[in-house]
């Protein structure tokens, strides 16, 4: 089976992310390492100190709102621990009043609930080129699945070496399957993750968009998405 060409080199970045809701964890932890990035999770303020004590990270991602130790405590411990990678606070909170709060503690940005994942990677960057802690070689962001290939920064995509014109949510969900191909994904995961953790639209939006995918890119005498009835869609070779 094939599996997708990720790009050979070094992490752009080690990266802790601290949020209770599961689903953020994972739509960021996707994101980061698709964009390059080393990441590692923590649901809590006492499991991201250790975490943090193990891994040393070179920014730090966390929620504000979070039962127990909240994002401030948790900024004050990590700063007490010598542990000095810029933070970038996400909350539903944007009161003027805690962006002050977070940014005296030491907090270098904010990002605000409900968010889009090319404004937490772009401030991200921000961040970690302030700090110097970025790396400044640029990366390529090219991935391929058989006969197709996607590019990240020009948002081309060919299909056996010939263009093809996608929307862009055709694009984002073509590089959903491409990154987890081989991964049965289910309509509610790839609505998460391709219309966004807070979208409360219909899962049928997913099959109208796939079958508008496989018009444009798996139109070979081997398909390559395939449904898997009342389970989701993978995107493998054929067996």
């Amino acid at each position: 089976m094939a599996m997708p060409a990720l790009p050979e080199s070094v992490p752009e970045a080690r990266i802790l992310v601290v949020d209770d809701e599961a689903n953020i964890v994972e739509l960021l932890s996707v994101s980061l390492k698709f964009q390059g990035f080393e990441v590692h999770t923590a649901s809590n303020g006492a499991a991201a100190l250790d975490k943090a004590r193990e891994v040393r990270p070179d920014a730090v991602i966390l929620d504000v709102m979070m039962p127990g130790m909240d994002g401030f405590g948790l900024l004050r411990r990590l700063r007490a621990d010598g542990i000095d990678a810029p933070a970038l606070f996400l909350t539903a909170r944007d009161s003027l009043q805690d962006k002050i709060a977070g940014l005296t503690l030491g907090g270098d940005d904010y990002v605000t609930k409900p968010f889009s994942l090319e404004e937490v990677v772009a401030r991200l960057r921000v961040i970690l080129r302030r700090s110097g802690k970025g790396v400044e070689e640029p990366r390529s962001a090219k991935l391929s699945f058989a006969d197709i290939e996607l590019d990240e920064d020009t948002h081309e995509v060919w299909k056996a070496g010939e263009p093809v014109s996608l929307s862009p949510t055709e694009f984002t969900l073509l590089r959903y399957f491409i990154i987890n191909a081989g991964t049965v994904l289910s309509k509610p995961k790839i609505l998460d993750h391709v219309w966004r953790y807070d979208f409360g639209g219909d899962v049928n939006v997913v099959e109208s968009y796939v079958s508008y995918l496989r018009r444009k890119v798996d139109t070979g005498e081997k398909r390559l998405l395939h449904t898997l009835r009342g389970v989701g869609y993978v995107l493998r070779e054929p067996r």
